[in-house]
C-alpha cells in the first residue's frame, strides 16, 4: 500500500499499490463460487469442555482464511444436547433445502470414527473429504510443537544448540497401523525439517510406541521424543500420557488449533467444490452461454 494526502484531509488515505510481482508475491485467496455448499467440520468426539473451545478456534480461523465462509462443526455425539450432531446439520441441511454440505473430517490420516461418518453422510447424499494428512503443514505443525516443548531447533537456519533437542522422533498417531502407515509420509517430511530419524507408531495398538522408541535406541538415538500427529479430538488424552510415561520419553504436545490445520480444512473443502457452472455450460467456440455469458 502506498499513501496520499488529500488537501484539506486531517490524515492520509490509503491508496491501492502496484501488485507484488514474482516468486515471493504472495497467493491470491480463491473465491468460493456464489451458491457453493456449507463446510461441515465432523469432530470424532462429543461436545465437551475439552474439544468444544479448540474447535471453535479452528472454526475462527478457518472464516479468517476465507471470509464469508459458511462453516459449522458437528460432534460425533453431544452429551450437554447443546451442539449439534453431523447427522443434526445434515438434516437440518436437507431440510431448509440447501445444498448437502461439504464434510470435512478433524482428523489427520485414517481413523475408526470414518466408517460412521461415511454411512451418516452417504444417507444425505453428502461428500466426505479425504483426512487432512498426510500434509506438509502438518510436519510444519509438529515442528513448531517439539520446539516449543524445547525439543528441537524452531528452524534449521538457526544453529544454536539445544541441550534438550531429540535426536530421534516417534510421531504418534491414533487409528491403528493404517493411521501409522500414512503417519509415516508425514514422518518424512519431518525428518527432512529436523534432520533427525523419525519413525511413526499408533497410540492405540498396544507396544506401537515402545516399539518404535527401542527402534530408535538402537539405530543410535539417545534422546527420543514423542510427537503427536493428533489434533485433539480423536485421541484420548490418556493415551498420550500413558505412552511418555511408558517409554520415559518427552512428549511434545498436541497439534492443537495451529493455524495451518485451519489451513488445511480450508483448502481441503475448497478442492472438494464443484466447478462453478459458468465454465461448464460453454459454445462451440468455448464462450460461455445464456445466463452464464450474462453473469459474467
Amino acid at each position: 500500500m502506498s499513501t496520499a494526502a488529500i488537501p484539506g484531509a486531517p490524515l492520509p488515505v490509503r491508496t491501492p499499490g502496484s501488485r507484488a510481482r514474482g516468486r515471493h508475491r504472495r497467493p491470491e485467496r480463491p473465491e468460493i463460487p456464489s451458491g457453493s455448499p456449507a463446510l461441515l467440520l465432523a469432530v470424532p468426539a462429543t461436545a465437551g469442555p475439552e474439544a468444544r473451545p479448540l474447535v471453535d478456534e479452528l472454526l475462527s480461523i478457518v472464516r479468517g482464511e476465507q471470509p464469508g465462509i459458511e462453516i459449522a462443526a458437528g460432534y460425533l455425539a453431544d452429551e450437554s444436547a447443546d451442539a449439534p450432531t453431523v447427522a443434526d446439520l445434515l438434516a437440518m441441511a436437507a431440510g431448509n433445502g440447501a445444498p448437502a454440505p461439504v464434510v470435512v473430517p478433524l482428523v489427520s490420516g485414517p481413523h475408526g470414527f470414518l466408517t460412521e461418518l461415511y454411512e451418516v453422510a452417504a444417507a444425505a447424499g453428502a461428500e466426505v473429504t479425504d483426512p487432512l494428512g498426510p500434509h506438509p503443514l502438518l510436519a510444519e505443525a509438529v515442528h513448531v510443537r517439539l520446539s516449543e516443548a524445547g525439543l528441537a531447533r524452531a528452524d534449521r537456519a538457526r544453529l544454536f544448540a539445544i541441550a534438550t533437542a531429540a535426536d530421534g522422533v516417534v510421531l504418534t498417531t491414533v487409528g491403528g497401523e493404517d493411521a501409522a502407515a500414512a503417519a509415516g509420509i508425514t514422518g518424512v517430511l519431518l525428518a527432512a525439517r529436523l534432520a533427525v530419524p523419525v519413525v511413526a507408531a499408533a497410540l492405540d495398538v498396544p507396544g506401537s510406541v515402545a516399539a518404535a522408541v527401542d527402534h530408535l535406541k538402537a539405530t543410535g538415538s539417545e534422546r527420543p521424543a514423542l510427537a503427536p500427529l493428533v489434533i485433539g479430538p480423536e485421541a484420548d488424552s490418556e493415551l498420550l500420557a500413558t505412552a511418555a510415561e511408558e517409554t520415559g520419553c518427552p512428549s511434545a504436545a498436541p497439534l492443537g488449533a495451529y493455524p495451518t490445520v485451519g489451513q488445511l480444512i480450508a483448502s481441503t473443502y475448497l478442492a472438494a467444490l464443484p466447478a462453478p457452472a459458468e465454465y461448464e455450460e460453454q459454445d462451440e467456440h468455448g464462450e460461455a452461454t445464456g445466463e452464464h455469458r450474462a453473469e459474467q
